[in-house]
């Protein structure tokens, strides 16, 4: 009966064929399992150590979405940059002024500095202008040079008069970029007055006032920097209110 060949297979079993030794016990399965599939941060006894493995072609995957935001994030900083340093810079005469631009090519696309941009043709320096530099160049506005004596302009736009306005326009540049930090350093080490040599051979007296920096000529006229500080590829430009003018 049943009972009986129960009986038999059990002590077949315990004659070792087929069954389990004594040598080992059934309690050895779960040594063996613990080091086929060993206890970890975030694995149960029963998690396949294959379970948290990802195809090659995920992995490809995760590769190319990886380098695509990088590029991404990269190119956004970059951008960030060109933006920030485009908006440091000012508007002149309400166009916007390029630090990758020369000071002529800036210059022209002003609606303030339509009678510097005539003179400086006239003069024949456009060219020195566009030049590598650097040069400082303190750009008097249209209404300073309406503020001169009348027929004064005219005249000096004359061909025959183009020796005095080659002087009269390059005693507003000076060979070197002197952003306003560095000319009110200058002012400060001098007790107050600093004495600026231009290109044109005219000095001319730089000092503050309230703030402001103010130049003034080798006949006494002041003027006053209204719009520091505009970079150009070659140099700075300074807006001021006043011709200068070489002594007489």
């Amino acid at each position: 009966d049943f009972t009986a060949l129960g009986a038999e297979f059990a002590a077949a079993g315990a004659g070792g064929r087929g069954g389990v030794s004594p040598e080992r016990p059934r309690g050895d399965h779960g040594t063996v399992c613990a080091k086929l599939f060993p206890r970890g941060a975030g694995n149960s006894p029963r998690t396949s150590p294959l379970a948290g493995r990802r195809t090659n072609r995920e992995i490809s995957a995760m590769k190319d979405a990886f380098r695509a935001l990088t590029l991404a994030a990269a190119a956004a900083a970059v951008a960030g940059v060109a933006t920030v340093a485009y908006a440091a810079n000012p508007q002149v005469g309400g166009a916007p002024m390029y630090t990758n631009k020369n000071i002529v090519e800036n210059a022209v696309n002003s609606k303030d500095h339509t009678t510097l941009v005539a003179a400086v043709k006239a003069a024949g320096l456009a060219g020195t202008l566009q030049g590598e530099g650097p040069f400082t160049v303190f750009a008097p506005t249209n209404e300073a040079f309406a503020a001169l004596p009348a027929g004064t302009v005219d005249a000096l736009l004359q061909p025959n008069m183009k020796k005095t306005l080659q002087t009269v326009l390059t005693c507003h540049v000076v060979s070197a970029k002197a952003m306003s930090p560095a000319i009110e350093g200058m002012i400060a080490d001098d007790g107050g007055k600093h004495v600026v040599p231009t290109v044109g051979g005219c000095n001319l007296i730089a000092w503050e006032k309230d703030g402001i920096i103010m130049l003034e000529d080798e006949n006494g006229n002041v003027a006053s920097v209204t719009q520091p500080d505009v970079e150009q590829s070659n140099g700075v430009i300074h807006v001021i209110d006043t011709v200068l003018l070489p002594k007489s």
